[in-house]
């Protein structure tokens, strides 16, 4: 059962902060949260008192519980269903062109892309769309896109022990795009490479040519 923290003369009569076990951080309230959202209006020289921006606040919290619901789910748990009836197919299974919208850690902009997934099974394969639910799943977090393909990368391979895995993540940054350098069509690739994708060339250019068919 999670810990509460004690109640202060202020906060009476409120929700309390709580103890989030799993990431050893406290867990604000919802009114907390708002007022730093309230504030945040005021910094860039708002009235969050006027009526356009009066439910402001709870708007961007509703839009941020969904945008960043990955941090309650759980990837592993994602991929435990699994088939082994599968008429001896051993040969590369792909799932290609798996929208997802993420935001940039450092910046909390988001960004846009796809992912590329391809795996050769061993003795058992898993449902596609559990993949791509894996994708949502750390995508709806704070990412870099580098952390974004290795986690994808190395769930997948942990849970389902594949012969050979690859994974190919395309997006945009809208930190380059909206603000800054501002550069709209530049794109950023990754990649991750196991087992047989990584030892045999061949394999790895199959799917490099697969994806961009």
């Amino acid at each position: 059962m999670d810990r509460k923290i004690p109640e202060t003369a202020s906060e009476a009569g409120q929700e309390v902060e709580a103890w989030d076990n799993q990431r050893g951080l406290r867990h604000p309230t919802r009114q907390q949260a708002m007022a730093c959202l309230r504030s945040l209006l005021a910094f860039i020289g708002e009235n969050p008192d006027r009526e356009g921006l009066l439910e402001t606040p709870d708007r961007v919290l509703r839009a941020w519980e969904e945008y960043f619901g990955g941090y309650d789910a759980d990837a592993d748990a994602t991929l435990q269903t699994t088939f082994e009836e599968v008429d001896g197919y051993d040969d590369m299974i792909l799932l290609k062109d798996v929208d997802f919208v993420s935001h940039c850690e450092h910046h909390m902009i988001p960004i846009y892309g796809k992912v590329h997934i391809a795996y050769v099974p061993r003795n058992r394969v898993v449902g596609i769309s559990k993949l791509a639910r894996v994708v949502d799943i750390f995508a709806q977090r704070l990412q870099t896109q580098e952390s974004l393909t290795a986690q994808i990368a190395n769930t997948i391979d942990e849970v389902l022990s594949p012969i050979g895995l690859a994974v190919l993540v395309e997006a945009s940054h809208q930190c380059m795009v909206t603000r800054g350098i501002q550069k709209t069509h530049a794109m950023t690739v990754t990649t991750a490479f196991l087992g047989s994708f990584k030892e045999n060339e061949k394999l790895e250019q199959r799917f490099l040519r697969m994806v961009s068919a």
